[in-house]
């Protein structure tokens, strides 16, 4: 039985892994010419070769001097990450990528410059891989490195991108053992949970199992060293078993006249070991280490096959799995049994097609390679395609060409989600059209109700802003400040939503109480009492007897009732001054005399002054659009607040027939705190640049545009244009009016009664 425990220091394997620096030195130094990679490009055409070969020679020119850590020559990096995309076939935009993927930000080189060098798409690819070489993982949490994950594949609307990125790390993790020992264990595990999966989602088989295999070296070399002599001393045992069991396979297919071909598929270490981890077995007890692969011409031989092979051999119940009729998220499509072969021993056989199999091992870099090797069946009924949108490629259908191809792959593979940046660089997940709003609140609902301006990557944005992958958010909070009603119609999350009504809805309620409070202390002075009852013991008595009266729960209750409308302030105003007489208080006869006025029958209770700072308490009626000026009058609503109208409104006019006692004297205050809307009627000649004519005498007046009607007559010669514009008083809007006047094309403007 293998453990995996640490070994003692006599068995450190130290000569493993010297040999393992001194080969991928040997490597790298052979890989350094310029020849070693064209050795790999003869699926190229000789312009797209030259092309590749003007960008190396503007590499090496860029790293001239620079050295890696092993001492080699930088250029030798750029090429050997141009050849493992060589080995995927890539364009040779990617490979002049590949080569040029350093000197962006090393070597002073500007995107500029690129550009006019090579054009504009092979720069992008540059600026792409650049950007990514930006970001970096700094947090440990699982759910971080999923997100960081997601973040570069939507990162990255060039799936060339990634694959470069791919190959740039498969390079480094070769080289990683001449990088100084404290960097392995970060870079190692950067590598295993975010470059691993990506190449697993991707289907890139060769580059998992071995980036897979790499960060297990490095991260825990005493166990891979154990476990790579465990694993070699049993593929001496089971040399002969597998051997026979190939042999036994291959007689019954040639006997059957069935053309295939048959490989060996060996389990990784770092799978091998996770299995032992998870399941708490010992080495001995991991049973599928070795398998076969069967490649076979169509989809219909895959499932003869399987039926001669469970003739030969006995199947495992429960072990057998069709990813051809259900293929795999990232393209992946076998036929998978597990037969129990000679001595008992368990033996995975996969069946798949040719096609199949270039899929299975380089995944979306396929594309590539099953067109530069099977030319005749681009036109073929069978074809093999790009299903981006479940980030795989389909084996159904070929897209016709490259551009066609790149229409699919530039969706995101993650089409529902925008990955940002807090300022610590915490990574947050939003729904897709998310705004800065939206990510306050995901921070928490008082950032999200305390905010005012924001930043992306540094500068100015409005809320509104649609936040995109890679974004780096800053929010600006005040104390004072509260949730926007506007800011409902662009929010996306039901988070922030829900948040922005429950504040405003709070935010009323406290406002109406205010109201309340206030409509009741008018109302009491007209019947004669300076002010509201206190808190004394005595007072509370009087206040209890009242909200019997009315039936509310609380004091906050009632006054919030009156100011929302629901109950009129002077008729419980005459009761409050019944329960007061009652203990002695009696109304002032001078105050009194002083607050009542008018005709018997009319009794005023004291005029509301507004300065605008009600907010949701007080609305102005959007049937006649009352500013400060105009004689106004207070319609208490059922429900509603207080709904202020213009005294010569015929709506106003039409409720205070049916509903008199809920009207309440209001007044404007002598210096109102903000603008207030109201409509204008312009006719103009129709023209060019008459709206922006319009707009700038506007402008000039210093009168805000809130809203613009042009109405269905807006082709003929006269059109009225309707405004709704924001002025401080009467005064105001009447130069805005002159403004207008005097403006060419301009036939008449005046006020107008907009209704809602």
């Amino acid at each position: 039985m293998t453990t995996l425990g640490k070994p003692s220091s006599q068995t450190v394997e130290k000569p493993h892994a010297k040999r393992g620096v001194v080969a991928a030195a040997a490597a790298n130094a052979a890989a350094a010419s310029f020849a070693s990679l064209t050795s790999k490009l003869d699926y190229m055409s000789a312009s797209d070769l030259e092309q590749v070969r003007l960008a190396y020679r503007f590499a090496d020119e860029a790293h001239l001097g620079q050295l890696r850590n092993s001492g080699e020559l930088y250029i030798t990096h750029p090429i050997a990450v141009a050849a493992q995309c060589a080995e995927w076939k890539l364009d040779a935009q990617a490979l002049m990528a590949a080569l040029l993927h350093d000197s962006l930000e090393d070597c002073g080189v500007t995107k500029v410059e690129l550009i006019e060098r090579f054009g504009s798409p092979v720069a992008e690819l540059v600026d792409g891989l650049t950007k990514l070489d930006k970001l970096h993982f700094n947090t440990r949490e699982e759910n971080q490195a999923e997100s960081f994950r997601k973040m570069l594949l939507a990162m990255a609307r060039d799936v060339r991108v990634i694959l470069i990125k791919l190959a740039d790390r498969t390079h480094n993790m070769r080289t990683l053992s001449a990088s100084p020992r404290e960097k392995w264990h970060r870079i190692a595990s950067e590598t295993l949970e975010i470059y691993v999966p990506i190449a697993h989602r991707l289907g890139l088989n060769q580059t998992y199992r071995e980036l897979q295999n790499l960060s297990f070296c490095h991260l825990q070399p005493w166990r891979f060293a154990i476990l790579s002599k465990a694993v070699e001393r049993a593929r001496g045992k089971r040399r002969d078993l597998i051997q026979k069991v190939q042999r036994e396979v291959e007689a019954m297919f040639a006997n059957a006249g069935m053309k295939v071909r048959i490989a060996g598929r060996e389990k990784t270490l770092y799978s091998i070991y996770k299995k032992m981890d998870e399941k708490h077995l010992s080495f001995a007890q991991v049973t599928d280490i070795y398998g076969f692969r069967v490649l076979v011409p169509t989809v219909l031989d895959c499932y003869t096959a399987l039926g001669m092979l469970h003739q030969l051999y006995k199947p495992v119940p429960g072990k057998f799995k069709d990813h051809i009729a259900i293929g795999k998220l990232n393209g992946y499509q076998s036929l998978h049994t597990t037969l129990v072969g000679p001595s008992g021993v368990n033996v995975e056989f996969q069946m798949r097609t040719e096609a199949m199999h270039v899929v299975a091992e380089s995944g979306v870099a396929a594309h590539w390679l099953y067109k530069a090797n099977h030319p005749q069946e681009a036109v073929s009924g069978e074809r093999l395609g790009s299903k981006w949108l479940q980030s795989l490629l389909d084996i159904q259908n070929e897209t016709r060409d490259a551009a066609e191809f790149w229409d699919h792959v530039k969706v995101d593979l993650f089409p529902d989600a925008v990955y940002v940046f807090t300022p610590k660089s915490q990574i947050m997940s939003l729904p897709r059209g998310a705004t800065v709003v939206d990510f306050a609140y995901a921070i928490h609902s008082n950032v999200g109700d305390r905010t005012v301006s924001a930043r992306i990557n540094g500068q100015q944005v409005p809320l509104r802003t649609e936040l995109r992958n890679g974004d780096v958010i800053e929010v600006v909070t005040a104390p004072v400040s509260t949730p926007n009603p506007a800011w409902l119609s662009f929010v996306r999350t039901a988070r922030a939503r829900s948040k922005i009504r429950h504040h405003l809805k709070t935010m009323e309620q406290t406002e109406s109480e205010s109201l309340g409070g206030k409509m009741l202390a008018q109302a009491l002075r007209a019947e004669g009492i300076e002010q509201l009852p206190g808190d004394s013991e005595q007072h509370r008595a009087i206040w209890d007897k009242l909200l019997r009266f009315t039936g509310n729960r609380t004091r906050a209750e009632l006054l919030t009732d009156i100011g929302l409308g629901k109950r009129i302030a002077g008729i419980v105003a005459k009761r409050l001054v019944i329960l007061l007489t009652e203990i002695g208080q009696k109304p002032d006869a001078l105050l009194l005399t002083r607050e009542r006025f008018g005709n018997q029958e009319t009794v005023s209770q004291g005029a509301l002054i507004l300065d605008g700072s009600e907010n949701a308490s007080v609305k102005f009626a959007t049937c006649c659009r009352p500013i400060p000026g105009d004689a106004i009058v207070g319609y208490l609503g059922r429900g509603e607040g207080l709904v202020v109208h213009a005294a010569d409104c015929p709506v106003a006019r039409k409720l205070q027939h049916k509903d008199n006692e809920r009207f309440i004297t209001v007044e404007w205050s002598d210096e109102p705190i903000r603008a207030f809307e109201t409509g204008v009627l312009v006719t103009v000649t129709n023209g060019k640049g008459v709206l922006a004519r319009v707009a700038a005498a506007l402008a000039a007046a210093e009168a805000d545009i809130i809203h613009i009607d042009m109405g269905e007559d807006a082709n003929q010669e006269a059109a009225d244009l309707r405004f709704v514009i924001a002025v401080r008083d009467q005064p105001h809007l009447d130069n805005a009016l002159r403004n207008l006047k005097r403006t060419p094309s301009v036939l008449r403007a005046v006020r107008a009664k907009i209704a809602s």
